[in-house]
């Protein structure tokens, strides 16, 4: 029937998740949206709030005393504001980009 017609979208929606998993559990979901519930890209900034104010007081609910993190190599992971942070939280068990392994 032409007088029918079903809009669908380009491109589907899409929604960046981030979780920690460990031998103690699962730290998240954390879903990345902006304020209004829209999606938003992940940059060093909004990465570097998701550690601040989500992870880090996760992780102090945790015993993490021998706990390593380890992420990819992603640009909003290696940007110098997270690693900074995260070389603060884990000093040496740290393994990234710009992060050595000891």
């Amino acid at each position: 029937n032409p007088q029918v017609y079903v809009e669908t979208p380009l491109h589907p929606e899409k929604l960046t998740v981030w979780c920690a998993l460990w031998a103690g559990g699962i730290i998240g979901p954390y879903f990345f949206k902006h304020y209004e519930g829209h999606k938003v890209t992940v940059n060093g900034d909004r990465y570097r709030a998701m550690i601040t104010n989500f992870f880090i007081p996760e992780l102090n609910n945790h015993d993490v005393q021998k706990l390593w993190f380890q992420q990819d190599g992603a640009t909003c992971h290696t940007a110098r504001t997270p690693i900074d942070l995260l070389k603060d939280t884990f000093g040496d068990h740290l393994i990234s980009r710009f992060a050595p392994v000891n």
